[in-house]
């Protein structure tokens, strides 16, 4: 894998050189997570009765006021690994009984992710594999990630630009996410289940419900 040093992975496009600094999303060059666990409280359709195999990614590209995970994605709480620790961490959840391997906010990640996905699959991960994110994504690295991500989670936080810059400091977030959406759509738009009422394949779309908007 070759470590960004001008990084373009999100729509920020800030160039850091990922080798020796961060990016504007405070992710550097070993890829941090801060949490990896059993989840039980995503979607019905994806935690299931046994959990969704959850991985917290530290950092995030959109930076918004209000997020619930702050010290995650705008402090960088997490633990540096590599990416065959990833890998195993993946393996883990699989043999926990998870219904599948959950990426939270892993875009400014994408390829560490991509090649502990490429470690895992080779050593007997076969669960589906679901991209949690804000959207606010660019089509190169939902077109990476696509070749290993079978369900996308997906927001639509914003259509006015004027609220996307006050709180996520993202005028174009609604232009942004829209294009990103159709390309999910466009890889992964059949939703399919598996016996166990599980989405395998497909999208979810969360609309934001944003207090005095």
């Amino acid at each position: 894998m070759e470590i960004p040093t001008s990084c373009t992975l999100c729509p920020r496009k800030c160039k850091a050189n990922r080798t020796t600094s961060i990016g504007m999303c405070r992710g550097g060059s070993t890829v941090t997570i801060a949490r990896a666990a059993l989840h039980h409280w995503e979607e019905p359709c994806i935690s299931g009765t046994r959990g969704s195999g959850t991985v917290f990614f530290s950092g995030c590209s959109l930076q918004c006021c209000y997020c619930q995970n702050y010290t995650i994605s705008a402090e960088g709480y997490g633990k540096q690994i590599s990416t065959t620790q990833l890998a195993d961490i993946f393996l883990h959840l699989q043999a926990q009984g998870a219904h599948n391997i959950n990426l939270v906010t892993p875009g400014h990640w994408a390829p560490w992710i991509v090649e502990a996905l490429e470690i895992a699959q080779k050593r007997g991960l076969h669960l589906p594999i679901v991209c949690n994110t804000s959207s606010y994504e660019t089509i190169e690295t939902i077109d990476l990630l696509a070749n290993y991500v079978t369900v996308w989670l997906a927001d639509i936080k914003y259509h006015s630009s004027e609220c996307s810059q006050k709180y996520s400091f993202a005028e174009d977030y609604f232009p942004v996410a829209t294009k990103a959406i159709e390309r999910m759509l466009f890889h992964n738009g059949n939703c399919k289940y598996n016996e166990d009422g599980i989405l395998t394949h497909g999208v979810i779309l969360r609309h934001l419900a944003l207090p005095g908007n």
